[in-house]
């Protein structure tokens, strides 16, 4: 049988980059399923990446609707029988010039509610030895936050509902306009990133044994500073960045290669932990 792949805003930036990099490692028997909100960019997408050995499929999905997500990872379990990579990859952007309050509801439902949608429908139906990945960054950890804030992400205690619960309320701060008293950074990436790698800390420690028994890696990723039409807008020089093929580098290691277990519930950037607290 051969391999199953989703990636999640798949047509542009780094998802592309890492349904190309997944195409061209995975065989001829495996298929690549290119997924976004868009049919005709799904299928131009998929028209640029060069040199495919697995097939490539493309399919519309909206991470903000929960009705389609979990149709979609019920098509996959009946036709395939389940999945083997999934990169949660996909992300509302942020403009310059835009008051936080009017970015903050398209960014928790795509960005945070999102992720545990995709976690909720799919960690069910990752095939023993898959991956199941979500796209961060190293914002997303304990050390971006103010010491008042750490309570609200207790990973050990927390469940998924937990996590979306404090990210509604953060969000309901930022339209209240008192997320500043309660401690929250200016920034709304900081928390919404945080929020994703709790989400993964979560479902990671709940399936952690059974995942250790079978080689199933659950985890965090940070790209680090990718050269995207999302990010170019807020840096000045962008020298330093990676294009998005060189980003996806790392990300595909971690999905086709053996897993490393001190990677697993991490947020993982080059290879590398990056520690919670």
């Amino acid at each position: 049988m051969g391999r199953i792949a989703v990636v999640t805003g798949a047509n542009q930036g780094l998802g592309f980059a890492l349904a190309e990099g997944l195409a061209q490692h995975l065989a001829a028997a495996d298929i690549v399923y290119l997924t976004g909100r868009d049919a005709d960019r799904l299928r131009e997408a998929a028209g640029r990446i060069t040199g495919p050995g697995a097939e490539i499929r493309t399919h519309v999905l909206d991470v903000t609707d929960d009705t389609a997500i979990v149709a979609f990872a019920d098509m996959l379990r009946q036709r395939h029988g389940g999945v083997d990579i999934v990169f949660s990859n996909a992300a509302a952007r942020l403009t310059p010039d835009t008051p936080w309050a009017e970015l903050v509801v398209p960014f928790v439902e795509t960005n945070n509610l999102g992720t545990t949608r995709m976690l909720r429908a799919f960690s069910p139906i990752v095939r023993p030895g898959g991956r199941l990945l979500v796209v961060a960054s190293d914002f997303g950890t304990l050390r971006s936050l103010p010491a008042v804030l750490h309570g609200r992400f207790d990973t050990e205690t927390m469940s998924l509902e937990d996590v979306d619960a404090t990210m509604l309320a953060w969000r309901d701060a930022v339209l209240a306009g008192t997320a500043a008293a309660e401690g929250w950074p200016e920034w709304i990436n900081i928390p919404s990133k945080v929020g994703q790698v709790a989400s993964v800390r979560v479902l990671a420690r709940e399936r952690r044994d059974q995942d250790k028994a079978d080689g199933t890696l659950v985890a965090a990723v940070c790209p680090g500073l990718v050269d995207t039409a999302a990010s170019r807008p807020w840096f000045e020089n962008m020298e330093q960045a990676q294009t998005p093929s060189e980003a996806a580098v790392a990300l595909l290691r971690l999905a086709l290669d053996p897993v490393r277990p001190e990677t697993y519930g991490e947020l993982v950037q080059f290879g590398q932990v990056r520690p919670w607290q």
